[in-house]
């Protein structure tokens, strides 16, 4: 039985779902909300605060910053009350109402940016204004998740290492990319070990990350309007994009098996069964990232009204994952 004294000491890093009789290939998911943040960003908050404190940036008194869409601000959130910090987080207008609640619930401040910047989107905004903070007052430590090798190093250490654990013949890994610390990480950790492991990296229709066109995005997690710093391409071996209306398909598919997980894990799972579905799969062990549970989706990913209104009233029709048809 763990004990521990502090919520970031406690994250559950090897259970993983059998999805081959939902999605019809054989295909794992490695589930990454079972900790008190309920996400995977629990493990680069941690790192990131712990590099900042080991390099003196974070001192008593100081007030943590950082650009969030939901699930690194929760973490943070947790991590700054249980450690005696201020935290102010800077989000967007699609940041879930969920996830906002439980920052201000743990004792933080959330900013919510209303307006994207012309060019770069809501992203380029939140750190604009990130920026203009920091420059008025000393006292914020921008810890900046989009530059951060701790963000990387984190899944490296961590998340990497316990898919080889428990799968020593992985032959594909579908991770999904955001700010790409966790595709990051685990891409170099199999890099490093001479392996030939293929990395597919999962991406949502109008992100940038990977040279796409800008497009609107309603799901927060996946995706960016800025691309990412710490992506490296040479690391990954192939790219699928997923629109947001297959995520949402994907993430009610999964629900209707008992599985409620969050948009993100939707999107990954969604380019995972494409993927998988267009290559020789015979024998292929596959791992799929699950970044998220869905709780903080009730009302967005699973409120019919909003879906409705966002993506047109046919976006439920029956779908069947193991044939990728869908009927109205």
């Amino acid at each position: 039985m763990p004990v521990i004294a502090t919520p970031d000491a406690f994250n559950q890093e090897d259970l993983f779902v059998d999805l081959g009789s939902v999605v019809g290939h054989s295909l794992y998911l490695k589930c990454e909300g079972f900790n008190f943040a309920g996400s995977i960003k629990l493990k680069a908050a941690a790192a990131m605060v712990a590099a900042a404190e080991c390099e003196g940036r974070l001192r008593p008194g100081s007030t943590l910053l950082e650009s969030s869409s939901g699930n690194l601000g929760v973490a943070l959130s947790m991590i700054a009350a249980s450690r005696g910090y201020r935290f102010l987080c800077v989000t967007d207008s699609r940041c879930n109402l969920a996830s906002r609640q439980l920052m201000e619930a743990l004792g933080s401040c959330v900013h919510v940016i209303a307006e994207p910047d012309a060019t770069g989107g809501y992203l380029a905004a939140r750190i604009e204004y990130v920026r203009e903070l920091c420059a008025e007052d000393e006292r914020y430590v921008w810890l900046n998740q989009y530059e951060n090798a701790a963000n990387w190093q984190a899944h490296h250490l961590t998340t990497a290492p316990a898919i080889a654990r428990q799968f020593p013949r992985l032959d594909v890994l579908f991770v999904g990319a955001g700010t790409t610390g966790t595709l990051m990480g685990c891409a170099r950790y199999f890099r490093d070990r001479d392996s030939s492991v293929r990395i597919v990296a999962v991406d949502s229709v109008g992100s940038v990350t990977f040279g796409g066109p800008p497009g609107p995005r309603m799901l927060p997690g996946l995706g960016t309007s800025v691309r990412p710093p710490l992506l490296d391409e040479s690391y990954v071996d192939d790219v699928v994009c997923v629109a947001e209306a297959d995520a949402v398909r994907t993430c009610h598919d999964l629900a209707r098996r008992g599985f409620l997980f969050g948009g993100s894990t939707g999107t990954v799972v969604s380019g995972a069964t494409s993927w998988l579905a267009e290559h020789d799969t015979d024998g292929l062990t596959a791992v799929a990232i699950a970044p998220d549970l869905g709780e903080r989706y009730l009302d967005t990913v699973y409120q019919t009204n909003w879906l409705y209104g966002v993506y047109g009233h046919d976006v439920l029709g029956t779908d069947d994952l193991s044939t990728g048809t869908r009927s109205a």
